[in-house]
């Protein structure tokens, strides 16, 4: 036992993350997993293979893996290096990774993102920190020998001209339209280089990945519980004695393996599966300069050779589609993505949803003033007052505004830009919609258009008239960021409680097509902050999909929780949108139940 712990104690990359309030380092993490009772080793590997980012997601870690066999295997991970672009050239990246994926099929290039390789995977035997592995490693070049001072990581370089790879290992007939896709690419636009450490399961190293679609009870002792968004390691080894359509594989969620059906699942990227444990920006304004003297840093090759070359030197490259560019950073917020981009946000938490319908009594004094009687109901109400309906318009709470701003200061940290933001006339989504433009810094730019078209479907309102909603003039009096002169495309009086589900849909559809089309020519993304029902009302008949029943609707809108969170990119000029990865990771919270300290702590 003391060696597994002192193997998975060396390979630990303690994550240190830099905030307002000073740092933070894994081992705090890890201290707090041993008071709960976890031993040291398991403590360690929850950490390691969850890259550090919290005690909550190493404790699920644990729990789903509390079956596995190969759980106190002291197997180290591997590790990988790469120099990532972020922002405008990004997204034009992105882009040709899914146009090259629907015109031409998959081909090597889809297993990983957009990357330039700085080394090839790794063993560690010691890594003190992540900025020190990124230290250590950053300084790795094409032709560098690999020999981090003061570290055991033995490091291989690239040895190629450091270079983007668009695409290899394509049937040859797939070259002129790889080549005409590549060509749309504006290598001169702004981009910040990221260093990111990535690592990986090595037992999984050589197996395909499989995304599991469909879920699946198993129904004997050998097969292996299926849950949607989990994946599963095949190995074509292990497929020699399974069924006509089965496979055997082993679930990442669990560390479990058994026989599944093999329609159940589909080939997903390899890199879906890779831990990602820090970045670090790879340049300094003057370490660009020189950089770009030096080398070009970005040569995007078509590389023709067929699934059965082994050599590279076995076909040259067939296309220099790329000139050398310059490292460019970006000027926070200024900066234009190249393709139009719909966001849809779900606004935040709500003050009846926590403390029950009656929540107003919670807080009124004998004169019916507002008194917060938690520390989660805002300290003061927007015009509060005989005028307000809050009964039918509940506002977010404390909580609800906090997550509303971490979607804003996400976003901005991943150098998105919003050009325009609607929100329904919910105060609730009002209130989220400031709460995301002060975390983008752009509550004093950005107004907000009240659309009254995008709130949700009226069936589900309460009582047989619309709420009394704040009017945009008396928003902008109480200091919410919102656009007065703007004219509502559907205004209010057209809304009529129990409408149809076919009359929502169509009419989230046109308010939404109607708004896309009025920014067209004025800019590139637009933010749509309403309902839960949004995310599917607003983007699916945008995508040319047919409306669902309105049972599986209901279904998919009881999945999205508080601000969720959907990005759906148009697709040239062909008028076909497509739901693309949002540019912030999810945002996930548990529950609180309200805490009274004399019925727990008195009780006898």
């Amino acid at each position: 036992m003391a060696a597994k712990e002192d193997l998975y104690s060396k390979i630990l990359p303690r994550r240190l993350r830099q905030n307002r309030a000073g740092s933070m380092k894994c081992s705090s993490s890890l201290d707090v997993l041993l008071s709960m009772g976890f031993p040291k080793p398991r403590a360690l590997k929850a950490l390691v293979s969850t890259g550090g980012r919290s005690v909550q997601a190493a404790c699920d870690w644990l729990f789903s893996h509390v079956d596995d066999p190969f759980l106190d295997d002291p197997l180290p991970r591997e590790y990988v290096l790469y120099l990532r672009p972020s922002g405008p050239l990004q997204n034009q990246l992105s882009h040709f990774w899914q146009q090259s994926r629907i015109t031409c099929g998959k081909n090597k290039a889809h297993n990983i993102f957009p990357h330039i390789t700085l080394c090839q995977f790794f063993m560690v035997s010691y890594i003190s920190s992540h900025c020190n592995a990124m230290k250590q490693t950053s300084n790795v070049r094409a032709g560098d020998a690999a020999s981090p001072r003061a570290s055991k990581v033995h490091v291989e370089p690239h040895k190629k001209q450091l270079h983007v790879t668009l695409a290899y290992n394509f049937p040859s007939d797939h070259l002129p339209s790889l080549e005409k896709l590549a060509k749309g690419i504006e290598v001169k636009l702004g981009c910040d280089w990221l260093a990111v450490l990535f690592s990986r399961d090595i037992r999984f190293a050589n197996h395909e990945t499989l995304r599991v679609m469909y879920p699946y009870v198993p129904q004997n002792d050998d097969e292996l519980e299926l849950v949607p968004g989990d994946f599963v390691f095949m190995s074509p080894v292990d497929q020699n004695s399974t069924s006509e359509g089965w496979v055997y594989g082993t679930s990442l969620a669990t560390g479990l393996s058994g026989l599944l059906p093999e329609n159940y699942v589909s080939l997903a990227d390899e890199s879906d599966t890779w831990v990602f444990h820090a970045s670090h920006s790879f340049f300094s304004c003057e370490a660009s300069d020189k950089a770009s003297k030096d080398r070009g840093l970005f040569d995007g090759l078509l590389d023709s050779r067929r699934p059965d070359s082994t050599s590279p030197g076995d076909t040259p490259s067939l296309s220099l589609i790329c000139h050398p560019m310059q490292v460019l950073r970006i000027s926070g917020g200024h900066s234009r993505q190249p393709k139009r981009t719909l966001f849809v946000c779900r606004h935040g938490e709500r003050m009846d949803v926590v403390f029950g319908k009656h929540w107003l009594s919670l807080c009124s004094d004998s004169k019916g003033r507002y008194v917060r009687s938690n520390l989660n109901m805002p300290p003061s109400l927007p015009l509060w007052g005989a005028q307000r309906d809050y009964d039918m318009d509940a506002p977010i709470t404390v909580f609800g505004s906090t997550q509303a701003r971490l979607v804003g200061e996400a976003l901005l940290e991943s150098n998105t830009t919003i050009d325009f933001v609607y929100c329904s006339p919910a105060l609730r989504c009002v209130q989220t919609a400031q709460n995301i433009l002060k975390g983008l810094q752009q509550d004093s730019k950005l107004k907000v258009r009240v659309e009254p078209g995008l709130f949700e479907w009226t069936k589900w309102v309460c009582g047989s008239s619309m709420p009394a909603w704040i009017p945009p003039t008396d928003l902008a009096a109480a200091h919410f960021s919102v656009d007065t002169t703007y004219r509502p495309l559907i205004p209010v009086s057209k809304l009529t409680v129990s409408e149809s589900y076919e009359n929502y849909m169509s009419r989230s559809y046109q308010v939404t097509k109607d708004i896309l089309s009025d920014c067209k020519n004025s800019g590139n993304n637009v933010l749509i902050v309403a309902h839960a029902s949004s995310l599917e009302a607003c983007t699916r008949q945008l995508q040319g999909r047919s409306p669902q029943s309105a049972k599986d609707f209901i279904q998919v809108v009881r999945k999205i929780p508080y601000l969720g969170f959907c990005s759906c990119e148009e697709q040239g000029d062909t008028g076909v949108w497509q739901l693309v990865d949002p540019p912030i990771l999810p945002l996930t919270h548990g529950p609180n139940h309200s805490f009274d300290w004399r019925e727990t702590l008195l009780q006898e």
